[in-house]
């Protein structure tokens, strides 16, 4: 699932982040080109305001949901041979930093790291869980950047006296990117990453069951993220969505090797937005989310056709999940 933002940038003293959520312009823009075309689909970082990343973290703790737990165990079983790789007073950037749970672990590990830039979309979040880094890190340089990784990225100059920029992109955030999308973020991030590496995980393709179960929780929890969207539109734009008239729906497309999100329409209905209505049928959807998964071959495959070259790649006994390691050119 997917995390990302806009740049923003605070003023006021030790480096923190603001809500760096979409402005409500872009928002706006693309809630209604979504509502004025068919079939209807919307970017999923508008997923992420406060209450969106409070549901998200909720999802990374469901039994059903096997990414987080299978992909920290990787990291805790190989985090020697990563620090090896990463070497001392490495700086690492996070795209997607979220909770700032996983990179406790590199931090642990790591000789000495000069410095953590976590990135993401939602700024209030970053900053809360960027102030218990530092209270837990002492000494340690974190400075949060509020930005969209798939945008242009600008980040601070690497530090004097700091070794390699080390990149870490957890979660198979990776999936949530169309192939042509995914492809240009590992060449924005090979180029950031210039002379370092990319820690990377990559969720694999597997038995559709567990897919399935992943994104259909038992407790609800992956419909409620789903169709807090709405919600938000109401809240910050306006919409009258009837969050009772959509459903959520997630299935496992074997063809194009994804995960779909949908909100289906379960009535026929009417939605407005800034004076004007829009109709939406029964059964009509709102495309919210894919999540592709790959294969070891076919992941590093694209590292190459990205710049990277590939280096270790670690998974579990089970091959649910994997992490690589991209050396940047």
């Amino acid at each position: 699932m997917m995390r990302a933002g806009q740049l923003m940038e605070r003023q006021d003293g030790a480096p923190q982040a603001q809500d760096a959520q979409p402005d409500d312009g872009a928002f706006a823009q693309d809630m209604a080109a979504m509502l004025a075309h068919r079939p209807r689909g919307i970017s999923p970082k508008y997923f992420y305001d406060a209450e969106g990343s409070r549901l998200f973290d909720r999802i990374c703790e469901l039994p059903e949901y096997y990414p987080t737990r299978t992909e920290l165990g990787i990291l805790q079983q190989q985090a020697g041979e990563i620090a090896k790789l990463a070497g001392p007073r490495a700086e690492i950037v996070e795209f997607g930093a979220g909770s700032l749970l996983k990179v406790r672990l590199l931090l642990d590990a790591f000789d000495r790291p000069a410095r953590y830039l976590p990135i993401d979309i939602s700024g209030d979040h970053l900053a809360d869980a960027a102030a218990l880094l530092r209270r837990d890190y002492a000494g340690l340089d974190v400075q949060p950047v509020a930005a969209d990784y798939t945008r242009r990225l600008l980040l601070p100059a690497p530090l004097p006296g700091a070794g390699q920029r080390v990149g870490f992109f957890p979660g198979s955030t990776l999936g949530n990117f169309t192939p042509d999308e995914a492809l240009h973020f590992l060449q924005v991030a090979a180029q950031v990453l210039g002379g370092g590496a990319l820690l990377l995980g990559a969720d694999l393709v597997k038995n559709p069951a567990v897919l399935h179960a992943a994104y259909n929780d038992a407790q609800g929890v992956t419909a409620a993220f789903n169709l807090n969207l709405l919600a938000r539109a109401n809240r910050e734009l306006g919409t009258d969505f009837d969050l009772a008239g959509f459903a959520h729906y997630a299935f496992y497309n074997a063809p194009q090797s994804r995960i779909e999100m949908h909100l289906v329409s379960m009535r026929r209905q009417s939605v407005t937005l800034a004076g004007r209505a829009f109709d939406w049928a029964e059964g009509e959807t709102l495309h919210t989310e894919n999540s592709y998964k790959f294969t070891i071959d076919g992941l590093r495959a694209l590292a190459v056709r990205a710049g990277f070259r590939p280096g270790p790649v670690w998974t579990d006994p089970e091959r649910l999940f994997s992490v690589h390691w991209l050396h940047a050119p």
